[in-house]
Order: structure tokens, then sequence, then C-alpha cells
């Protein structure tokens, strides 16, 4: 399947960071305080509507993050907390097969790219968490824009230089990538984690991936 694709392109929160783990353990000493408090998936349904609704217009992403924290510390009734998601951001860990098939992937010559809702400050902390450079990166920050909306991936694909269809982009969320990723012309990837919600952290939608795979191992076997 490698021929046709000039890059493989990866979403990076929720697709190669656990961004889940890391939402749920910034907010667990506060949850502790409320006396019924949420389950875990109504929290991540809370965090997708709230961020979806601060992406709409072009803002910093710290400031999303600031504005999805006091959303949601005002719908649970809890002192509000703004710097929480962004202080805990830089410490949200690769799920664990990410560098293992991604420096692999390298290995076998296969050009990579990161497409993030962020900007380049937050994304820096991050990039440390890999044991492998990227070839390509694309922010919302660059494009003034957040994905799901057009140009970001419009300015992927300038940025990477070749047609859509010569682009294979891996992610988790059907609502940011897969859905509009498809719609410009690449050709998709879905990453459903067996055992969670094949949502997560983001609104629910329908879409049409091309492969939906397990884990990024799946990924290595199908390229």
């Amino acid at each position: 399947m490698s021929a046709p694709f000039k890059w493989v392109s990866f979403d990076c929160y929720g697709t190669l960071i656990d961004w889940e783990t890391g939402i749920l353990a910034a907010l667990a000493p506060h949850l502790k305080t409320l006396k019924d408090p949420p389950a875990p998936q109504e929290i991540l349904s809370l965090y997708a509507r709230f961020e979806s609704e601060a992406e709409r217009s072009w803002r910093p992403y710290r400031e999303v993050l600031r504005l999805v924290a006091r959303r949601l510390f005002a719908h649970l009734g809890l002192d509000p907390e703004e710097e929480v998601f962004l202080v805990s951001l830089p410490r949200w860990k690769p799920f664990p097969e990410v560098n293992e098939v991604l420096s692999a992937l390298k290995g076998r010559g296969f050009k990579l790219a990161l497409i993030s809702n962020i900007d380049l400050e937050l994304i820096k902390k991050t990039l440390a968490h890999f044991t492998f450079e990227f070839d390509a990166l694309v922010t919302a920050e660059e494009a003034r824009a957040y994905k799901p909306y057009e140009p970001i991936f419009a300015l992927a694909e300038a940025r990477l230089g070749v047609a859509p269809d010569k682009i294979l982009h891996v992610a988790q969320s059907l609502f940011h990538d897969v859905v509009p990723a498809k719609k410009r012309g690449f050709r998709v990837v879905w990453v459903r984690r067996p055992g969670r919600d094949p949502y997560g952290a983001t609104p629910r939608v329908q879409g049409s991936p091309d492969w939906v795979i397990k884990d990024l191992r799946e990924l290595f076997e199908l390229l």
C-alpha cells in the first residue's frame, strides 16, 4: 500500500498522545472534591463540547485551554482553575507503541508529518516526548484555524507539496480529522483503540475512513 503515498500525516493529541488520560489526570484532584463526580466519559464529552465551541473562531490554543477549563469548572460547580490544562499538557505522554512504530516507519523511508490543533510554543514541549523527528509540522496557529476547518488542511497540502491523494492521514477523531481529511481527498486511517469510547474527548459524528486500526502497530503492518 505504501507506493501511492508520499507522506504519512498524523493528528497529535488523541492519536499519538494519550490526551484522554492527561485530561482526566489533570482534573482528578478537583473532581475528588465533588460529592457525586461525573463518570470519565461524561467529563470527556463535556471537554469535547467546550473545546469544539472554543475553536469555531481563531484564538491561540492556550486561550482555548483556558476557556475550556473555565466553562468545565463552572459547569461542575467548582472554583475556577483556568490553567489546569495548560500546565498539564506538557506532561501528556505518547501511547506505548508510538515511538517504536514511527521510528520504524522513518527507518523504512516514510516521510512523516504532524497536523495539530495547537500553537508552536506548546507543541515544542510535546515533541520532546518523541524519539524521532517529524519531517513537517503544521499547526493551527500557522493556519489561523482549527481542524475540522479547511484552512489547516489546505496549509498541510501546500507545506507537503503534494496532491491530497498522496497523503495518508492517521487520526483518532472522526470530527477533527477523518471527515474533513476525506473531504479534501486524503486517504484516511481511523485509530479506534479497543476498550475506549471511539469518540473520547471529541464530538460525535459519522465518518467513512479508508481503514480502521486498533493501534499504530497495525498501521506498520498496513504500510
